[in-house]
């Protein structure tokens, strides 16, 4: 049975595959996340689950192993909207989001020795109005710091999602119905009762 590895630092990304019971070990990779001159939206998302996993398959010598990189960007406007630099610029994205429909771009990746499977999930997120003074309300949470489009829609933030169309856990940081089939694809398991 080939061992997977999660190339992620987020905690959401961990909480998911828990959550479906995926059995996993953690590996910590640095990847440049700097979009090219000109990347389309989708294009750069699926570039970083690809390289992540990539990343993180240079680092383990068992030649079974397995490793899954995610990326997710929040899209308005075919404009990437990251993590905020501080909180001026997560105002700013809060602000552009109010009121809006928006695109959530999740990609998953799943490489081994032999190649590298990629399944990009797009979904669309409706934000209701936000005041300033709720704005900088969340702000204060500490909520938006980390988080692409200054939001997170399994916290607070959800209180500003009026409409969701696709996958709520692609928003979250993992599309869960593809991950599974990639899983299945590479012969590696969930719905396992012990998984880390």
């Amino acid at each position: 049975m080939p061992i997977l590895f999660l190339a992620s630092a987020s905690p959401r990304r961990r909480e998911l595959l828990t959550q479906i019971g995926v059995p996993f070990s953690l590996l910590s990779v640095a990847i440049d996340e700097t979009p090219s001159a000109a990347e389309a939206p989708d294009v750069y998302v699926q570039r970083l689950a690809r390289e992540k996993a990539l990343a993180g398959l240079s680092l383990v010598s068992d030649d079974s192993a397995c490793v899954m990189g995610a990326d997710t960007t929040v899209v308005l406007d075919q404009q990437i909207l990251g993590k905020p630099v501080d909180k001026a610029d997560a105002l700013a994205m809060l602000g552009a989001l109010s009121g809006r429909e928006h695109e959530v771009m999740t990609a998953v990746a799943l490489a081994n020795r032999s190649g590298c499977e990629v399944r990009l999930v797009t979904s669309r997120v409706r934000f209701r109005p936000i005041s300033a003074d709720e704005a900088e309300a969340y702000w204060a949470s500490g909520e938006p710091q980390d988080k692409a489009g200054s939001y997170a829609i399994q916290g607070w933030g959800a209180v500003f999602v009026s409409a969701l169309e696709g996958s709520y856990s692609a928003v979250v940081g993992l599309p869960l119905c593809e991950t599974a089939q990639l899983l299945d694809a590479y012969g590696l398991r969930y719905w396992c009762k012990s998984s880390v």
